[in-house]
């Protein structure tokens, strides 16, 4: 029965380990084909099922979106991917 605690201390310790290291990152994506009022509510939508996101800001009048996400769950290719698919195609802002 040792062991089986020793392994269950060292897989919490390793899982720790890793949320430890993850960091909140923020990217601004300019976003392609907003044309009408309701276009920022269906780029928010793409975005906030991504796994890992955690918060969105759509900005009609900018044609940006400002993305909050863990980066230990999800990544800017993602996000882009998900504004894509939506019919919205972003990339990150320069």
């Amino acid at each position: 029965m040792p062991k089986f605690g020793a392994a269950v201390l060292l897989a919490i310790t390793l899982f720790s380990a890793s949320r430890a290291f993850a960091a909140q990152k923020t990217v601004t994506l300019d976003v392609r084909n907003m044309y009408c009022a309701a276009c920022p509510a269906i780029v928010k939508g793409s975005l906030t099922v991504v796994p890992g996101v955690n918060n969105v800001a759509v900005s009609y009048q900018r044609k940006t979106a400002v993305v909050t996400f863990d980066d230990t769950r999800t990544n800017v290719s993602a996000l882009v991917a998900a504004t894509t698919d939506a019919g919205y195609p972003s990339a990150p802002a320069n």
